[in-house]
């Protein structure tokens, strides 16, 4: 299993052939102008809420490869307005979990606002758990640190993509808050650097992960790591 970090929160896995696809900016991103985006073909495009950078480049993303888009009911509805056909789309709700050719996959809670590009109500913002083969996965999307977090520690996540630009999502230190919560040692850092209010001292945020013992990685734009 690999994940290709695409900048901001636009992160690509490969279970083993299955390419998926996590909050596509890329275009609109200016620290990822080397990316081309024509050439990212997933077959599963997931949204973890519908704010612009995040959705950005959905549909040119989805027309260029038939992917199958999933979010939560009232995103997925805007999906289907941007012309992605019915039966390209899958809505799902919190608590949800759905089965897919690689894995399973569960919609869980995030602490953020969600509307779509067009200025309609985008339901709840979420995050995910990926079950591929015994090995699991959370991605949490724009987040603040939550109580509900507490909730995924029993899962035994072994590995997870936790915002830590701050401003409008946790920042490093309630990032470690959260790897604490959800019992994960280790952790990829997303939403951050893009654009000045959020932009982040890697190295101190490095040191400060390390200081409690868990691991903090920091993949370049277009970087592919080993989960």
């Amino acid at each position: 299993m690999k994940a290709t970090y695409y900048g901001q929160s636009c992160v690509e896995f490969d279970f083993d052939g299955a390419k998926v696809l996590l909050d596509p900016f890329v275009t609109y991103n200016p620290l990822a102008k080397a990316i081309d985006v024509n050439a990212i073909k997933p077959d599963y495009i997931f949204l973890s809420h519908g704010h612009q950078d995040h959705v950005a480049d959905m549909a040119t993303i989805q027309k260029n490869s038939d992917a199958t888009v999933l979010a939560i009911v009232e995103t997925a509805a805007w999906v289907r307005r941007q012309g992605v056909p019915d039966d390209k789309v899958i809505e799902f709700n919190l608590g949800g979990t759905i089965q897919l050719p690689f894995g399973t996959v569960k919609m869980v809670y995030a602490a953020h606002t969600n509307s779509t590009p067009d200025g309609q109500y985008g339901g709840f913002p979420v995050g995910f758990v990926f079950n591929v083969q015994g090995k699991k996965i959370y991605f949490a999307g724009d987040t603040a640190l939550t109580m509900e977090m507490k909730l995924l520690a029993d899962l035994k996540l072994d590995w997870a993509f936790l915002p830590i630009g701050g401003y409008y999502t946790m920042d490093v230190d309630d990032a470690i808050k959260a790897a604490e919560f959800i019992n994960c040692s280790r952790v990829v850092g997303i939403h951050y650097d893009s654009f000045p209010p959020i932009q982040i001292d890697k190295q101190k945020a490095l040191d400060k992960f390390q200081n409690e013992d868990i691991s903090l990685s920091l993949p370049k734009i277009g970087e592919t790591i080993t989960l």
